[in-house]
C-alpha cells in the first residue's frame, strides 16, 4: 500500500465507532442492520462510516446470492491487518455450512482441521450427491484431501456444535437447527459457474478466513 493508502486507513479507523466496526467484523459478515445493532447506531450514521471505511478499502458491501434485497460487509483484513482485535472464541467443536456441502463448507473443515485441534464437521441445506470434482482439484492443490469426503445433511451432524460458521448466504439466510453462536462469512458459490478459478477463489477466500478464526479459537481445558 502506498502511504497515502495507509493514512487513509489509519485515519478511518481512528474513529471509535469505525474501530468497534472492524472489530465486529473481523470474523464475520454482517449486514448492515446487525451491525448498527452491535454499535448502538442509527442507520444514516451508520451508513456515514460505512462510506468512510470503503473508502479507505477497509471494508466492503455486497448483495446477498439469497435474498437480493439484503446486503451484507465484510472486513478486507489485508487492509486492516495491523489492527487485529484480541477478540478470542471458546469453541470445542466447530460446523460450517452451506447449500450444498460439494466446496465451500468441505474446505472450510479441511482447512480448519488441518490447522487446529477442535473437532469440526461440514454439512448442507440440501446436500449434493458427491463433493464436487473440481473442489477435490483445488484441495488436493493445497495438499487436503477431499476424495472420499461424502455431502451431508444437517441431521447427520455427529456433534453438538459450539460454534456454526455459514459460508454461503442462502445457508446463513434459511433456518438453523442449531443452538450455537454463529458467524457469516459471504462467499460465492464455485459451483454456479463451475470455473475452476471460481473455486481457487473461493479457496483462497475460506483458508483466509479460517487462518483468522483459528488464531481466535480458545481451547477449553479439558
Amino acid at each position: 500500500m502506498s502511504v497515502a493508502s495507509r493514512a487513509r486507513v489509519h485515519a478511518a479507523l481512528g474513529d471509535e465507532t469505525r474501530l468497534r466496526a472492524v472489530d465486529e467484523l473481523w470474523l464475520g459478515d454482517r449486514t448492515p442492520a446487525e451491525l448498527g445493532g452491535m454499535l448502538g447506531i442509527d442507520s444514516n450514521l451508520l451508513s456515514h462510516h460505512l462510506d468512510v471505511l470503503e473508502d479507505a478499502g477497509a471494508v466492503s458491501r455486497h448483495v446477498s446470492a439469497g435474498d437480493g434485497r439484503r446486503r451484507y460487509v465484510r472486513v478486507n483484513a489485508d487492509v486492516v491487518g495491523d489492527f487485529l482485535p484480541g477478540r478470542r472464541l471458546n469453541a470445542g467443536s466447530v460446523l460450517f455450512v452451506c447449500t450444498h456441502n460439494s466446496a465451500r463448507s468441505q474446505f472450510a473443515e479441511a482447512v480448519l482441521r488441518s490447522s487446529t485441534g477442535v473437532g469440526v464437521e461440514s454439512a448442507g441445506l440440501h446436500p449434493a450427491s458427491v463433493v464436487h470434482p473440481k473442489a477435490i482439484r483445488v484441495a488436493m492443490e493445497h495438499g487436503l484431501d477431499l476424495s472420499r469426503a461424502v455431502p451431508r445433511s444437517y441431521e447427520e451432524v455427529e456433534t453438538t456444535p459450539d460454534l456454526v460458521v455459514s459460508v454461503c448466504d442462502r445457508a446463513c439466510e434459511a433456518p438453523l437447527p442449531f443452538m450455537a453462536e454463529r458467524l457469516h462469512w459471504s462467499i460465492p458459490d464455485p459451483v454456479e459457474t463451475g470455473r475452476l478459478d471460481g473455486f481457487r477463489r473461493a479457496f483462497d477466500d475460506i483458508s483466509r478466513r479460517v487462518e483468522l478464526l483459528a488464531a481466535a479459537i480458545e481451547q477449553e481445558d479439558p
